[in-house]
């Protein structure tokens, strides 16, 4: 895959979610754990995208780091990207932006983190991974 090509697909999102009022902290803003919930929601679209394989479990989600906060309204873009592939295991980087809600055309970079999944079979049996 060329540099361009994998600049292209760090853009496309993995996912973009509109931050709700059920998923605020009594601070008023996004409860951190939601972000995380996407973060690992995303990461495993990014490692079903890269592969071709369709069953993964998180092990380990490490680096994480919360720059800005979320808040009720924003826009929330999740970008992920492989940074490494070994046998069974695949890491990804997880960046998060917000576009501000009423601020069209700001945006914020909110959270970043790597995930570590590893691929399984039906029976939860570790596999490893075939890039197709």
């Amino acid at each position: 895959m060329t540099d361009e090509k994998k600049r292209e697909r760090m853009r496309n999102a993995a996912i973009r979610v509109t931050m709700m009022p059920r998923d605020t902290n009594h601070h008023g803003t996004i409860f951190g754990g939601i972000v995380l919930s996407y973060i690992d929601v995303a990461g495993g679209v990014e490692a079903v995208r890269h592969t071709g394989h369709d069953r993964f479990v998180t092990v380990a989600m490490k680096e994480i780091i919360f720059h800005e906060p979320v808040f009720v309204g924003d826009l929330v873009s999740f970008y992920a990207e492989t940074l490494k592939v070994g046998n069974t295991s695949i890491t990804i980087r997880v960046v998060v932006e917000a576009e501000r809600f009423g601020s069209r055309g700001q945006i914020v970079r909110v959270t970043e983190a790597e995930v570590v999944f590893v691929a399984i079979n039906q029976n939860r049996e570790k596999i490893p991974i075939r890039l197709t």
